[in-house]
């Protein structure tokens, strides 16, 4: 998700149509193959989802667009990521081709509390009882 968040983050809503900027950073860009792929795999999946306003691409452009108008709001982030997750358990195919997206990218994560990034200027907390409290002692 990170990589899709940061391309939202960059391009707002137009990262659906956007075109390839060579300025853009590593991050932005591969955000922007992840979604560019999700799409293509939903359309050649559901057919119909192909025509822009019906069903499950059309649900996955709206989180974007929604992500993108409602910047640093989780509830947007989670139902994004709820809608990614569905269309990977739905399309094994489509999962192995993001994986592989991710590890050309140096993009590397497993078990439970994994985090992969590439850069971070940030806290990254994760297990239970993590806290945002930071100590400067």
């Amino acid at each position: 998700m990170p990589p899709i968040l940061a391309a939202i983050g960059a391009y707002g809503r137009k990262v659906l149509t956007a075109t390839e900027d060579g300025a853009a950073n590593a991050t932005v860009h591969l955000g922007q193959r992840l979604l560019h792929r999700l799409r293509r795999g939903r359309a050649v999946v559901e057919p119909a989802d192909a025509d822009a306003g019906s069903g499950a691409g059309a649900a996955l452009d709206e989180a974007v667009v929604d992500v993108a108008e409602h910047a640093g709001d989780a509830d947007f982030r989670g139902a994004l990521r709820a809608r990614v997750r569905k269309f990977l358990e739905d399309d094994a195919d489509l999962a192995s081709d993001l994986a592989a997206l991710l590890d050309a990218a140096g993009v590397r994560a497993s078990g439970a509390g994994a985090v992969a990034v590439q850069q971070n200027s940030g806290i990254i907390s994760t297990g239970d009882g993590a806290t945002n409290t930071i100590n400067r002692g």
